[in-house]
């Protein structure tokens, strides 16, 4: 049988692209022309090169597409065809991990050892409250299974387009109150629950740091879930974390678990300085008495836990309603800093810009943690 480049064209014609549900040709996938060398001798064969030009070096159905393809050629052609499938892509591959935020200076892992410590709230306001003393900040929030940043931000409706990075397709961050800002909520239904293996998640995460366009940053807040899981051991391997803010109230369970997210950073094989500890829910103070204090969940027990682990007290936060109704609203306490509660976050941010200058100065970078197989 005699083969040329135009059988093979209508050989690849047959197989469906499961990307855009059309066939390879209509796809626009052949990025040239086949190439079709006869053989040159007795006992030679045919040989067939075909380049297949993808979206990007991540798409899913790369692998099950090539398969396909050689197999057609193969059944229309003859099993003794040597076939070589080249692939090219329109989009450049993403940087390998620790080529990662190339222009972005230090990374704040703020954590929590158990949910409804108010880390979200601390991590939101403390992006805003370093934005506002001038600093370039992102903001990303790492919470797949429950995302709070767009509502915080009062950007829920809000869709991030992508844009053309040096020959990559990349997602642009929302940016407000001088903070750009991501999560896997502007992506998702809000009303719907995001049913997702931690695979599925971790790869979701990771597209988020490395497929966005983040830019010069001398402040990356990622906004950790609650615990320890899979997204925070992606995160470990897949950024050099300059330090951890642990955010817990005074409250002992609370405070049991702060131990967990301090031990988990500062275990060996992780070895992430712990730049201090923050105290939520310090105490309650009513608006029309400003100078009272209620101590509703223990007195100082994140002050006294810092002081046992060795770590500095950052600031202690109080529970004001506007905190909760700000929030909510998507006009976090720190865009005002003349409040009492504004005046709090500002000074966590010149408390966490204090103790990571002295970090960076005195300790050597934080390696990225390896994954061993």
């Amino acid at each position: 049988m005699t083969l040329y480049p135009k059988l093979i064209e209508e050989v690849l014609a047959t197989v469906l692209y499961a990307g855009t549900k059309k066939n390879l040709v209509e796809s626009g996938m052949l990025a040239d022309t086949p190439s079709v060398a006869a053989p040159q001798g007795e006992g030679d064969c045919w040989k067939v090169k075909v380049v297949l030009l993808f979206p990007r070096d991540t798409d899913p159905f790369l692998k099950s597409t090539v398969k396909a393809a050689e197999a057609a050629i193969k059944y229309r052609c003859g099993q003794d065809v040597e076939v070589q499938i080249v692939t090219e892509f329109k989009s450049k591959p993403r940087p390998e991990v620790g080529k990662l935020l190339p222009g972005v200076k230090n990374i704040i892992a703020v954590s929590s050892g158990k949910g409804g410590v108010g880390k979200s709230t601390v991590a939101a306001n403390l992006a805003i409250a370093l934005a506002g003393m001038g600093y370039s900040v992102g903001l990303l929030d790492t919470d797949i299974f429950g995302p709070s940043v767009p509502k915080m931000f009062g950007v829920e409706d809000e869709r991030p387009y992508a844009v053309k990075v040096d020959g990559r397709d990349l997602i642009c961050p929302i940016e407000k109150y001088g903070v750009k800002l991501l999560s896997i909520g502007f992506f998702v239904s809000p009303d719907t629950a995001t049913l997702w293996r931690g695979g599925m998640a971790t790869s979701a995460l990771k597209q988020l740091i490395g497929d966005a366009d983040w830019g010069d940053l001398d402040y990356f807040i990622l906004d950790t879930p609650p615990g320890t899981s899979d997204i925070h051991l992606t995160l470990l391997q897949t950024l050099a974390i300059t330090g951890a803010v642990i955010v817990s109230t005074p409250q002992q369970v609370a405070l049991a678990d702060a131990r967990k997210g301090v031990d988990m950073y500062r275990n060996e094989k992780v070895n992430v300085p712990i730049l201090g500890l923050v105290e939520n829910m310090a105490w309650f103070t009513p608006a029309e008495l400003p100078e009272n204090r209620y101590y509703l969940f223990g007195k100082e027990g994140c002050k006294r836990l810092a002081e046992e682990l060795g770590v500095p007290l950052l600031a202690q936060i109080p529970i004001v309603q506007s905190i909760c109704d700000s929030g909510d609203k998507g006009v976090p306490a720190a865009t005002d800093p003349g409040t009492m509660t504004g005046l709090a976050f500002l000074n966590l941010a010149q408390a966490v810009v204090s103790v990571t200058n002295r970090r960076n100065k005195e300790m050597a970078a934080t390696k990225i943690v390896e994954v061993k197989k």
